[in-house]
């Protein structure tokens, strides 16, 4: 909270500009490209970083597929992480997020502009219609983002075991997976410091369907959660 605060205070006279602006955009999505609407987003978190002490250190942008019509699957630290995605992303993307953080305001409208999927994860029915919908985007040239733990983790830089069903709209869609490893996502948000602090994201090597077009998607689970927790101990020390 006080890095909120701190990031309200040092942009005060641009603010109310930006959340009229945040908020007219996600009320009329369809009036404006998904380009325009992500150069937007990514305006207002470089801005809200620069004035929270938070610097995003990015790797591997090269590992981030040419064609569009692809999935990250990051690491989940907490309510911060989609806004480092999105100032570290060049290329615009949605999400798939859990139905408890669609009345969070400023999220709210976020995930609005990206035109994100709400999922209740206690109905299976529209589960399984969300991962429907997310394939058929996928097939059509969106790019999407999914937290495959289901819940943030609540022991900083620590993985926690990726779900297999996570995966099933990547695998029907048959798309490239991006895993996305975030190093320090956490303390912005869900810590009460606000000394400068840098997230890392770390794009890595894809997999593409031939390459897991024959393992179970517990398999994909267990494999993408391995090569982030190996590129966070890697980095987590330095």
């Amino acid at each position: 909270m006080k890095r909120i605060l701190l990031m309200v205070f040092r942009n005060i006279i641009l603010v109310p500009f930006m959340w009229v602006k945040l908020c007219y955009y996600a009320s009329h999505v369809d009036k404006y490209s998904e380009e325009k609407r992500f150069e937007m987003l990514k305006f207002i978190t470089t801005r809200a970083n620069k004035g929270g002490n938070v610097t995003i250190e990015v790797h591997g942008r090269e590992n981030i597929p040419e064609k569009d019509g692809f999935m990250f699957f990051p690491n989940h630290q907490g309510l911060y992480d989609v806004l480092a995605v999105v100032q570290a992303c060049p290329r615009p993307f949605s999400v798939v997020a859990k139905k408890e953080v669609a009345h969070i305001q400023f999220l709210k409208q976020v995930f609005a502009c990206m035109k994100a999927y709400m999922i209740d994860r206690d109905n299976v029915r529209q589960a399984m219609q969300v991962i429907i919908d997310v394939a058929d985007e996928v097939k059509n040239g969106r790019n999407y983002l999914i937290f495959a733990e289901g819940t943030r983790s609540r022991n900083g830089n620590e993985v926690q075991p990726f779900k297999g069903g996570s995966f099933k709209a990547a695998t029907k869609a048959r798309c490239p997976i991006v895993p996305v490893a975030l190093v320090n996502s956490f303390v912005p948000f869900d810590s009460s410091t606000i000394k400068p602090v840098t997230v890392q994201v770390h794009f890595l090597k894809p997999l593409y369907y031939d390459e897991y077009k024959d393992m179970k998607t517990t398999e994909i689970a267990g494999q993408v959660k391995d090569v982030i927790q190996q590129t966070i101990m890697q980095y987590d020390s330095k």
